[in-house]
């Protein structure tokens, strides 16, 4: 319980420093912090997804983390670490051919890996994981 209520006050707070980054600032807004702004959203949004899965399995009864979920994870996180290779790869091989600033290339390569671990987990998730 401890654990899904840490994950809700840092999403939160993760969201509320993200509204003060965006509106405190005095400037017309870059194409690029909209990539920045994407990353936040997908990541706090998988937070909160996963926080809201763990407080269903607790009023269930089902404990937080069973061995499936684990094995979920574990899955999602190796073959997604696998395909962030080479999306890091891609970035590098346009990283020459467009002129972005070196922030802006770490933007889209942290949206990239937050989106392939997303994507990666919805299919463990939903369709399972095979027995090896």
């Amino acid at each position: 319980m401890k654990k899904t209520v840490i994950l809700f006050v840092i999403a939160a707070l993760v969201l509320i420093a993200a509204i003060w980054w965006i509106f405190s600032g005095q400037h017309v807004a870059d194409p690029a912090e909209f990539i920045n702004l994407g990353v936040i959203i997908i990541l706090v949004g998988f937070a909160l997804f996963m926080g809201y899965k763990r407080l269903t399995s607790l009023k269930k009864g089902q404990p937080a983390e069973d061995e499936m979920s684990k094995k979920v994870m574990l899955k999602t996180s190796s073959l997604s670490y696998y395909i962030s290779l080479y999306v890091w790869l891609a970035i590098m091989y346009f990283a020459d051919r467009l002129n972005y600033e070196t922030h802006t290339i770490i933007g889209f390569g942290l949206f990239g890996m937050a989106l392939v671990f997303g994507i990666c987990w919805l299919i463990f998730n939903f369709r399972g994981v095979v027995d090896e």
